[in-house]
């Protein structure tokens, strides 16, 4: 299974530089909780990179405009997590609401851990 982060923001360098000057200037309106809590001011926080990966899971990060690009998929309520499944197919991890609750990187990192359990026993049954 592969893990695919999908932020509720556009891809591309001016987007990117966009998204920071708002993250710190108002980051009580940013739009993107799941890159709010997964970035600082200087990229990627360490301690989310040790997590994903101490998971043993591949991951990919994809850009709201790069979604339905990739996958087909459109209309997908963002920031969200889908699971890419050996066969190809994309299935839903951790919807919008469900991150957008998160306060801080230990209850995401904590959701995540539950819903690939949650997914894992799914799928043995």
């Amino acid at each position: 299974m592969t893990l695919i982060f999908v932020y509720n923001a556009d891809s591309g360098p001016l987007n990117g530089l966009k998204d920071a000057l708002h993250k710190l200037l108002s980051p009580s309106t940013y739009g993107c909780v799941l890159c709010s809590i997964t970035y600082g001011p200087l990229g990627m926080r360490s301690e989310w990179r040790q997590f994903l990966d101490s998971l043993g899971l591949p991951v990919e990060f994809l850009h709201r405009d790069e979604l339905e690009e990739r996958y087909g998929i459109k209309d997908a309520a963002l920031p969200a997590v889908f699971a890419k499944l050996p066969d190809g197919t994309i299935e839903p991890l951790i919807e919008a609401d469900s991150i957008n609750q998160q306060i801080g990187l230990e209850g995401l990192k904590g959701l995540i851990e539950d819903r690939i359990a949650e997914h894992d026993l799914l799928r043995a049954q």
